[in-house]
């Protein structure tokens, strides 16, 4: 399990600014059991661990001057709108005994025969998936094998999924992931936005020359 520490932070409102310009990230931790506790933590600690452990796994989190480790999601990160820094964090400490909802990211991996002998293009319909779980069973990506796409008419669908025991996936088990198509098929659908807002333009235009001569 990745670990993280912090301290206490007294610095509250606009003062949490000089905080920032010295490396460290305000943070809040939260949850159930537990009194908002204002905190501060290195940025760069804290970007090596998210990195790693994004909004799905549970961490460790040691605060100075505390005995008791808290056993934490990261349960949002603020960046500045213009720089997209990090400027504040959320952790949250639920209950291990109850269910979670997070957002897991998808990883593809292996290689296609309909990408690599036909030419094909991969198509990936979903990158993330939203889970139920217990905190302790959130597994931290899903990997998802891709060689099973040998031909056109492949695809691979949220219930072809193998995913750890007690884990919950939030949608239609019908769902498609990813397939291969063509790639005139690829060009088709590239060309079509174009095309859609070119008829748009020329109803308009249409409308406006009906309506000078009505």
């Amino acid at each position: 399990m990745l670990s993280l520490s912090a301290k206490i932070r007294k610095e509250l409102g606009k003062k949490v600014k000089a905080l920032r310009k010295k490396g460290i990230l305000p943070a809040i931790l939260y949850g159930p059991k537990i009194k908002n506790l204002p905190l501060e933590i290195d940025l760069k600690e804290f970007e090596k661990v998210y990195k790693e452990a994004r909004e799905s796994s549970l961490i460790s989190l040691s605060v100075k001057g505390k005995k008791e480790k808290y056993l934490v999601l990261i349960h949002g990160v603020a960046k500045d709108p213009l720089t997209g820094k990090l400027i504040h964090v959320d952790f949250y400490q639920p209950r291990l005994e109850e269910e979670v909802e997070v957002t897991i990211p998808i990883i593809f991996e292996g290689e296609s025969r309909a990408v690599k002998d036909l030419g094909g293009t991969l198509v990936k319909n979903i990158s993330e998936l939203e889970v139920k779980a217990l905190p302790q069973k959130l597994p931290h990506e899903i990997r998802v094998n891709i060689e099973k796409l040998k031909t056109f008419e492949d695809n691979i669908l949220i219930k072809d999924l193998k995913l750890p025991e007690g884990v919950k996936i939030l949608r239609a088990p019908e769902e498609i992931l990813a397939f291969v198509a063509p790639l005139e098929k690829v060009e088709e659908e590239l060309v079509k936005p174009i095309e859609e807002k070119v008829e748009e333009v020329e109803k308009v235009k249409e409308k406006k020359e009906k309506e000078e001569t009505e």
